[in-house]
């Protein structure tokens, strides 16, 4: 651990989550706005000890801390994991062309500093800390840890539309906007209701897509939480790995980073479960943050990964959207997100919005540069944003 001290607080480096009391982490993770399951302690390590986030494979994590000096010992301000990156693999916002211009031009881009969960293009709180005086101060120590480490770049990445971003800013970071699609539940009594609140082509779509499936005999099973057992896990990893297979790369986690999600975040997750005839053919898999209440309605569910063992015309569209959005109208889940990209799911009445990350690069004349490229970029989504909305699936008035 490394340790750096100002007059108000003291910096802590730490090289492994294992180093970080994981109930502290958790603690400071539940007082953020937009926390998810993803930021958890027992998520970051399993990507750790998996070795799926690890320094061969360009993921080289430091526990970024802040803790306050007070007349009985340190108290806990504010964290953050942060990777230092040796390529821009599993990030899903995209700075090759930037790490071009740097290698044209003679410099080195990699490794950089990311403050992100790796794989995971889930927005929500990064900047974790008790008060926004504290989550500036961590915003200036990555700063000041980059500069330091005599890194190119620090990222910010899927951040808090308010509380991390408006840090991000005071610090002195540029701002990216991208666009995702999610599906807000409107407190629809069951899924022909939702169907009702979308135009006539997109709900006569839809139902045709269900129709196929349900033709080809293919039946659905739900199981969530402690439900899922190791043989379920089983057969959900070998969809999952064989989709990444066909197309042509490995799957980016391994069977052991799930053992490690039903040991430690069983509450987390619900798997759907294809059959037919007889046989499991295909699933998908949600993240979920619960209700703050158990006993209310509400949370969030992801949508994060799917895999097939025989084919079926439109049962990705059931496996990822029909399954889960009747789910979650069942269960009373305020919020599915659908992961990066994919203006196709706006059929699905995902609808769009805007996500964020925020940037600092190092040498003066390439920050200028990107700095009116974002102008440019950001100008470019707020029209597409624009486009995208008049074209939305739900009904008009």
């Amino acid at each position: 651990m490394q340790e750096f001290k100002s007059d108000d607080y003291v910096i802590q480096v730490h090289d492994s989550m294992h180093e970080f009391d994981a109930a502290a982490w958790n603690a400071l993770l539940a007082l953020q706005d937009h926390p998810t399951p993803f930021m958890q302690h027992a998520y970051l390590q399993a990507m750790e000890d998996t070795h799926a986030a690890s320094p061969d494979k360009g993921w080289g994590l430091q526990v970024i801390s802040v803790w306050s000096q007070e007349e009985d010992g340190l108290r806990l301000c504010a964290a953050c994991p942060l990777y230092l990156k040796g390529n821009s693999y599993g990030e899903y916002v995209f700075d090759w062309a930037w790490a071009d211009a740097y290698q044209r031009h003679g410099l080195t881009y990699y490794p950089k500093a990311i403050v992100a969960v790796p794989f995971t293009p889930v927005p929500g709180s990064r900047l974790l800390a008790v008060d926004a005086t504290a989550r500036l101060c961590l915003a200036q120590a990555l700063i000041g840890f980059a500069k330091d480490q005599g890194l190119s770049s620090l990222h910010v990445l899927f951040a808090d539309e308010s509380a991390d971003l408006k840090a991000c800013l005071d610090a002195g970071m540029m701002l990216r906007h991208t666009v995702q699609f999610h599906w807000h539940n409107q407190a629809y009594r069951d899924f022909d209701d939702f169907l009702s609140h979308l135009s006539q082509e997109k709900r006569k779509k839809i139902r045709q897509e269900r129709r196929k499936v349900h033709e080809a005999g293919v039946t659905w099973q739900v199981l969530q939480g402690t439900d899922i057992h190791s043989a379920d896990w089983d057969f959900f990893y070998q969809c999952y790995a064989q989709t990444y297979l066909e197309h042509g790369n490995p799957p980016y986690l391994s069977r052991a980073f799930f053992t490690a999600m039903a040991a430690d975040m069983p509450e987390n997750w619900v798997l759907f479960v294809a059959e037919r005839d007889g046989r499991r053919m295909a699933c998908s898999l949600l993240g979920l943050a619960p209700a703050k209440h158990p006993e209310t309605a509400g949370g969030v569910a992801y949508g994060r990964y799917w895999g097939a063992l025989e084919r079926v015309d439109c049962l990705h569209f059931e496996a990822c959207y029909y399954q889960p959005l009747a789910w979650c109208i069942a269960q009373g889940v305020e919020r599915f997100e659908g992961g990066a990209q994919g203006e196709h799911k706006m059929a699905r009445a995902l609808l769009p919005v805007q996500t964020s990350s925020a940037h600092w690069l190092s040498h003066p004349g390439f920050s200028d540069a990107v700095a009116r490229f974002l102008a440019q970029e950001g100008q470019g989504v707020e029209a597409y944003l624009q486009d995208l909305q008049r074209r939305s699936p739900l009904k008009q008035g």
